[in-house]
């Protein structure tokens, strides 16, 4: 069963989201800053991260340059998950390293298909 990091600082997303893929059958495991994400990332080993990009302590574009940055961790897919569906927003979080982009609200089966193309 593949385990999915989820950094995500909203509780309602949080929540909706996690029933959702662990109904699907993942592994999940929360965190609920950038911070706590890197360490996450380092101690979980998750196949793969949902990264807010718009979070408290460090942000989603910050905590995946140092996930792509660091030799341990520069493989596991990370999607990012925004808001703000704004034109360069895409080219922003794939400049940061991420592996691809999802907006929110969460459509979840175009998620899961994103997800299980990079899993």
């Amino acid at each position: 069963m593949p385990k999915i990091l989820l950094v995500e600082d909203n509780e309602m997303n949080r929540d909706m989201l996690s029933r959702r893929l662990k109904r699907k059958g993942y592994d999940l495991v929360i965190a609920v800053d950038g911070g706590q994400g890197v360490e996450m990332a380092h101690s979980e080993s998750p196949d793969l991260i949902l990264m807010d990009m718009s979070l408290p302590v460090k942000d989603g574009w910050t905590a995946t340059r140092e996930l792509k940055a660091d030799e341990n961790t520069k493989n596991i897919p990370v999607i990012a998950l925004t808001a703000h569906a704004m034109s360069g927003d895409r080219e922003q979080a794939l400049e940061a390293g991420c592996d691809d982009y999802d907006t929110k609200p969460i459509e979840l089966p175009r998620l899961l298909g994103k997800i299980e193309t990079l899993l």
